[in-house]
């Protein structure tokens, strides 16, 4: 989720497969969906009363059932990007989400916290894609990546916007 100081500092691989989770890991199950706003000439004025003139639309399904929501507007591309996320509540998701209609995803995440970092894998629901992805603290930290990830790893997409999530929602698979 957000950084605290307005970036986000993330590396994301494409992996050939969803990884066992190391047996005693302390791992967190999320599901979340997640739809985009179009900024269309015919929704602007609307959803700008709704307050959502952009972004990213999102519901998440904690381990204990509870459910959050959130508005996330991106901005910038590659490692280091400007994230401004607020949570909203149910009422206010509900009436932006159908603006998102044909621009959704839906996936489960697993959180798992390894070498002081949070690995983030997320399996897509309506995609035939498993990717991994780990917030940074700073864009030169030096990374490694953990066993149970590593040899999975098809592919490096930190800097290919094509699989943003965002993209992957709008176009489908690259």
């Amino acid at each position: 989720m957000s950084a605290k100081d307005g970036r986000e500092i993330e590396r994301v691989w494409v992996l050939c497969a969803d990884p066992a989770i190391p047996p005693g890991a302390d791992v967190e199950v999320w599901e979340i969906d997640q739809g985009y706003l179009a900024p269309a000439a015919q929704t602007e004025a609307e959803l700008a009363r709704l307050g959502f003139p952009e972004g990213r639309l999102r519901r998440v399904v904690e381990p204990s059932g509870a459910e959050r929501f959130f508005h996330t507007v991106k901005r910038g591309a590659g490692m280091v990007r400007e994230e401004i996320e607020r949570e909203i509540t149910r009422a206010e998701f509900d009436a932006a989400w159908p603006h998102t209609q044909g621009r959704r995803i839906a996936k489960t995440r697993r959180r798992v916290r390894d070498g002081g970092l949070v690995w983030e894998v997320d399996r897509f629901r309506d995609l035939p894609l498993v990717m991994a992805e780990v917030e940074l603290p700073a864009a030169d930290v030096r990374l490694e990546l953990p066993a149970w990830i590593a040899p999975l790893v098809l592919r490096e997409v930190s800097e290919d916007p094509r699989y943003r999530n965002s993209a992957l929602a709008m176009y489908g698979m690259p």
